[in-house]
């Protein structure tokens, strides 16, 4: 995009940015849509007492806005949400966010884990509210047509006014795009909250995945010099954990050039890659400073090394 166009577009159009969060029931879909929204880079937490209290997910960054995600405390303990009341502080986050995107599984009828989530929600007058219907990949469109009436009439019962209801597959990486695109014109105008590339831990990907990779070759440099690749996929905090005890899950995938190096990395019995995974988990608890639940699993990503588009999916 040359200089003119940049300057056009942003005479016509203003910046936005703001804060978006994902509501819904255990397993509705809300870290699958947000790491999908912003591109596997989570943000593990991170506080920044002047812009918000809370723990930010991650941001989308695009030139036109700065969709900033952040987590709800207290959503996700079932004995909150059954509770008389959820705590105050739901409230005062869902009162302050610009934007609630309520995520409804497609593959689910309506509960009354859902309908209790809508009444707070018809209590928040000001805040628009996008109801987002998840793993759309798992049913039929009967299904899924018979799910967006069904939401849309828990709206109409309860009197709210859905911004938009909008099916996505964060799975398939159907419409993720688009719920950005919905969330984006409901933010305020503004300057960026966070610099470019902020609030993603990048850095601390890379290092774990490198602690990994170290592990994994040591002993076995002669049989496998290069050949292994690691991809962190995920970093997540593991909901429903007290602050004193957190745990961070780690997906991480260890790719090899060929099946028969498979059997190397893993071992007689799996011992090999126990060890591995138990190595390095020390060494990445060391680095973070939190007790992490590590999940490797190994695969063959055919003559990596010498295929463009592998080697751009592994970083390198």
């Amino acid at each position: 995009m040359g200089a003119m166009s940049a300057r056009t577009q942003s005479s016509e159009a203003p910046h936005r940015a703001g804060f978006a969060c994902f509501v819904g029931r255990p397993n509705a879909g809300k870290s699958t849509l947000t790491n999908a929204l912003v591109g596997q880079k989570v943000a593990i937490t991170s506080n920044r007492p002047q812009t918000t209290r809370h723990t930010v997910r991650g941001i989308v960054h695009r030139p036109e806005a700065q969709l900033i995600l952040v987590d709800t405390p207290g959503l996700h303990k079932p004995r909150t949400l059954l509770g008389e009341r959820l705590n105050d502080i739901v409230r005062t986050t869902w009162a302050e966010v610009d934007v609630i995107g309520f995520c409804l599984p497609a593959d689910q009828k309506l509960g009354p884990g859902d309908r209790f989530i809508a009444k707070e929600l018809a209590g928040i007058k000001k805040t628009p509210k996008v109801a987002i219907v998840t793993k759309t990949d798992l049913v039929d469109s009967k299904t899924l047509a018979e799910q967006l009436i069904a939401i849309d009439q828990l709206g109409r019962e309860l009197g709210i006014e859905w911004a938009e209801i909008v099916p996505v597959s964060a799975v398939g990486g159907t419409q993720v795009q688009l719920v950005a695109d919905l969330l984006i014109p409901l933010l305020p105008e503004s300057p960026p909250l966070y610099p470019e590339g902020d609030l993603t831990d990048e850095p601390e990907q890379v290092m774990v995945a490198e602690l990994i990779r170290e592990a994994a070759l040591e002993g076995v440099r002669d049989e496998l010099p290069h050949s292994i690749a690691v991809v962190v996929e995920e970093m997540l905090p593991r909901e429903d954990r007290p602050a004193d005890k957190p745990l961070l899950d780690i997906h991480a995938n260890l790719y090899i050039e060929r099946p028969s190096q498979k059997g190397i990395i893993i071992g007689p019995k799996g011992q090999r890659l126990k060890e591995v995974g138990m190595k390095s988990r020390k060494h990445i608890e060391a680095l973070l400073g939190t007790p992490v639940y590590l999940d490797l699993h190994v695969k063959v990503a055919k003559d990596w090394q010498r295929d463009p588009k592998q080697l751009r999916k592994l970083g390198f």
